[in-house]
């Protein structure tokens, strides 16, 4: 009640009318102006009042809904971000001395020597008593776009292939993209 009460003060008749923005009489046509026109200035400032809410309305609408796309444009800005990242982990990982033919499916195991080069090998910790002056760096599967996957990421990467491939393959594919759950794949 109080908030009406402030509008009331705050919209004198001559605001009112420049914000209500009438419509222009027509001065060739003989109509009843009682049943065309407002009676008293209460009319027109409740009308001007009405705008100004409908104004409010729309700004918050907007508002929100350019904040929504605020918040979109940071997952894509951080989204880009990821992929220039991996771009530049699978980069120095191809750039990495080996004395094999990589083949994509396969997992190679990454070192580094004291002189600070990196190289792949086939053979796991696990499975060479490597040398005391080489660190292990970290296993990585050789995926079929050429990119990198660390080893403990290879099952999430995995699902995601299984889920694209069911999409892919469903009649009704529209309902399996809707479908995001990869637990049950």
């Amino acid at each position: 009640m109080k908030r009406s009460a402030t509008m009331d003060q705050q919209l004198t008749y001559e605001t009112a009318i420049k914000k209500a923005q009438l419509v222009e009489r027509n001065t060739q046509l003989q109509l009843d102006p009682l049943r065309v026109s407002m009676h008293e200035e209460t009319d027109i400032i409740k009308l001007a009042q009405e705008i100004q809410a409908a104004d409010k309305q729309l700004k918050n609408s907007t508002s929100q809904k350019l904040v929504v796309i605020l918040d979109q444009i940071k997952m894509l800005q951080a989204q880009a971000m990821n992929i220039l990242q991996e771009s530049n982990d699978s980069r120095a990982l191809h750039s990495a001395a080996c004395n094999f033919t990589k083949k994509p499916g396969h997992i190679y195991h990454l070192y580094q020597r004291a002189t600070g080069q990196n190289y792949f090998s086939m053979l796991s910790p696990e499975e060479w008593n490597h040398p005391a002056d080489q660190t292990f760096k970290g296993s990585y599967r050789l995926e079929y776009d050429l990119s990198w996957t660390p080893v403990d990421k290879i099952r999430e990467h995995d699902d995601k292939l299984k889920w694209v491939e069911r999409c892919m393959n469903s009649e009704s594919s529209a309902t399996a993209a809707i479908d995001f759950n990869m637990a049950d794949s």
